[in-house]
């Protein structure tokens, strides 16, 4: 079975204390029970979480949706964001399952990036790293005014952004990658090229920076 793998990059640092990080847990349960009715997901999803904070925790390897299990994730630390992306190739180049002569690998992976701050770490390696594997879409989310998009612009093939870091900004933004991942995993279940799926509308909350980019 060609899986699609969806791994999440989730910021858990000081500045997400309160409300946020709430809302971050409460949004990847959410992403988890919407994606385990979708009948195409539950074929082909696994997912794998990234967190971050003052360093960067591979918390959950890649799992399929009927075994995986959300971490809570709790508030502590800095913006080890090039951290994050460099674990995060690391995880890609060690699970998913490359082609070879006599078996298809697995769907090129979707990984999304939510941050409320700005990298304070060698963030250049991060983007390196990122750029010697093979994904379909890296899809950052800026959440916040405190949140650089430049950062983000620096390695994601989408950005999107939040006005605020609010429970509402961050529930309607776990709710479209769930849409998201739903309907890549219906694209390349119908033969849909290589898994690199146009992405749903954003809801009101977000704003695209750039989406769709080449």
């Amino acid at each position: 079975m060609r899986r699609l793998p969806v791994y999440l990059v989730l910021d858990k640092s000081y500045s997400m204390a309160g409300e946020p990080i709430d809302a971050v847990n409460q949004g990847l349960q959410a992403l988890v029970d919407m994606l385990r009715q979708d009948p195409f997901a539950l074929e082909t999803v696994h997912l794998s979480v990234i967190e971050f904070s003052s360093k960067a925790e591979h918390t959950v390897g890649l799992s399929d949706l009927m075994t995986f299990q959300p971490p809570t994730l709790r508030p502590d630390g800095s913006t080890s964001l090039g951290a994050a992306l460099t674990l995060t190739a690391e995880g890609i180049r060690r699970e998913v399952k490359t082609a070879t002569r006599d078996a298809k690998g697995d769907w090129r992976p979707l990984v999304f990036v939510f941050t409320d701050g700005v990298a304070n770490d060698d963030l250049e390696a991060g983007v390196q790293a990122m750029k010697n594997v093979s994904v379909a879409k890296v899809v950052g989310c800026a959440a916040g005014a405190e949140a650089d998009v430049a950062d983000l612009q620096r390695f994601a093939t989408d950005v999107v952004r939040l006005d605020s870091n609010d429970a509402e900004s961050i529930r309607a933004f776990f709710a479209w990658v769930s849409a998201s991942v739903s309907m890549t995993s219906q694209s390349v279940e119908s033969g849909g090229g290589d898994g690199v799926a146009e992405l749903p509308p954003p809801p009101r909350e977000i704003n695209v920076i750039d989406l769709h980019k080449d």
